[in-house]
């Protein structure tokens, strides 16, 4: 068997400080120099020196086990198991030797009982190396009948791009196929896995800058990402975590305080970023939190809101394990906070350049500001589209379970549009009068219940819907209001939905002018599950 081809990489790791006594002291160093000059076996041949050495030079030259010599033009390696190999190549930088077997120089070299070896492509190396000298690095194989054999990997393609990326890479052959072919595979899953992510991040990155380059427009700011380190004070101040990012507290060079989200999680290609710069970054409303600049760094995506000290709505309408006093939500409030949601969706659904659906009204979006006043966030799930489009397209329902339209399950519902966040909104307020999460069990009967019924049946027989403070005539009368207004939201055929414009004024007008709602689902036995 011609073993010319089989190439041998052996990883020297030294321990330079052992062999230090072997070299000589300070004072002779100019005689070691000398003595000890480095040489070549012929012009192109590798350098030889420290710790290597030429059999003709005296032992202190080198470290114990690196001697070399010359056979003609060749620099010979005589291994005590490889037999007599011609070295090719040193790396000193590296430690890496490059050795070629010389067989018949050495006819009971173990290397002869290698079976099946695609010689040109296979690649060798020791399965465990000691920091010592070549002497001591150990060969396993194994016995039987046939006498000592080696179990090496053996491959072709992929080996030549693994040799092909350097000395840095290796591949360690073991004693059992099975654990060979896992170790590699996992080897090239990993490649794969590294090469196709860069990939798609590249991908997202060019995505977000020609979005970037399109906008093209001096408001918001962007911001470098050692900007919006500075600014987040190096996220020590963590304010919340939501679906696509983090939240910490920052504030800008003028002293302002900000919000900033730290994107991650993503999973539509840098969709949310998108979204976000793109509905929120050219709008100004009193009830829309203010987008003041953003970063897109490579894969370091950054939104930059205005601060909103009060925390979300969520907090207040369901407080339990916090400080938070849902007391402060006093029926005058929730009107005030409703009306305020309301005005900032009919800005979004009428009074921009494009009709923007949210697609994901519900309290943890709504932000109070010092004043307590409503502002909507989180635009990483909404939708552009022109004004006079009343129907929209998706590929699939988006939002938060029990804040989500039927039509975005079944189009048997109807078509999706701009009253899909009308039917959230509705959601939403029906929670705040009654503090009650539209998913849980009620108290009386510990059985599933649904809820926008169980909101329908107080209003039809005149019953309380707070339940957690004492409220005035006045009171009761805002909070049934807001609960008709509600129920007209909630109608599971989008087309007796009222528009933002016309629950705003339903919210302003007269109770005595409101009309009572059709109860707006069929039976509860008969409900679709959502």
């Amino acid at each position: 068997m011609d073993f010319t081809n089989l190439l041998i990489t052996v990883l020297l790791l030294l321990a330079p400080l052992k062999y230090k006594s072997d070299v000589a002291t300070a004072s002779d160093d100019e005689d070691f120099f000398k003595t000890c000059s480095s040489h070549r076996c012929s012009k192109h041949g590798p350098e030889i020196r420290y710790p290597f050495r030429l059999s003709t030079q005296p032992p202190s030259c080198g470290a114990p086990g690196m001697q070399l010599s010359c056979s003609g033009q060749d620099t010979i390696l005589d291994h005590p198991v490889l037999g007599s190999c011609k070295v090719t190549m040193i790396y000193y930088r590296h430690v890496i030797m490059n050795a070629i077997p010389l067989v018949d120089s050495s006819p009971h070299c173990l290397l002869h009982k290698f079976i099946s070896v695609n010689q040109s492509t296979a690649v060798y190396r020791p399965h465990t190396l000691k920091a010592a000298s070549l002497v001591d690095i150990p060969m396993p194989y194994s016995y039987d009948k046939n006498g000592p054999n080696f179990d090496i990997s053996i491959f072709t393609e992929t080996a030549k791009r693994v040799i092909s990326t350097g000395p840095r890479v290796t591949i360690i052959a073991v004693t059992s196929s099975v654990g060979t072919f896992i170790v590699l595979s996992l080897i090239v899953a990993t490649a794969l896995y590294i090469s196709l992510k860069s990939r798609y991040n590249e991908e997202i990155h060019l995505k977000v800058e020609m979005f970037l380059k399109t906008y093209g427009t001096s408001k918001p700011t962007r911001y470098t990402f050692s900007e919006v380190k500075k600014i987040a004070r190096r996220f020590k101040d963590k304010l919340g975590h939501g679906a696509f990012g983090t939240v910490y507290k920052g504030e800008l060079l003028n002293g302002v305080p900000v919000a900033v989200k730290m994107l991650e999680n993503s999973v539509g290609e840098g969709q949310e970023f998108i979204n976000e710069v793109a509905t929120i970054g050219r709008i100004h409303h009193a009830n829309i939190v203010r987008l003041l600049g953003f970063c897109s760094e490579g894969t370091r995506q950054a939104l930059i809101y205005e601060f909103m000290p009060n925390e979300s709505l969520e907090k207040y309408i369901f407080p339990h394990g916090s400080n938070i006093s849902r007391e402060l939500l006093v029926p005058d409030k929730m009107l005030d906070i409703a009306l305020g949601i309301a005005r900032g969706m009919e800005y979004l659904h009428q009074g921009c350049n494009q009709r923007i659906l949210h697609f994901d009204i519900k309290p943890h979006n709504i932000l109070l500001d010092y004043s307590f006043n409503p502002k909507i966030s989180d635009f990483g799930l909404a939708k552009l589209c022109a004004r006079d489009q009343s129907i929209v397209t998706l590929t699939a329902a988006r939002g938060t379970m029990g804040y989500i339209a039927p039509e975005l399950y079944s189009r048997n519902f109807g078509a999706i549009s701009y009253k899909s966040d009308v039917y959230s909104f509705g959601m939403l307020v029906l929670e705040m009068v009654s503090g009650r999460r539209n998913t849980e069990p009620t108290v009386e009967n510990q059985n599933e219940f649904y809820f926008p019924e169980w909101i329908y049946e107080r209003v039809m027989n005149g019953q309380d819907l707070v339940l957690t403070m004492e409220t005035t005539q006045g009171e009761k009368e805002m909070v049934r209001q807001l609960a008709i207004v509600a129920l007209w939201c909630i109608q599971w055929n989008p087309k007796n939905r009222p528009s933002m414009t016309k629950v705003v004024n339903m919210l302003t007008g007269r109770l005595q002018n409101l009309q009572v709602p059709p109860k707006p689902f069929t039976s509860s036995q008969n409900q679709l599950v959502i």
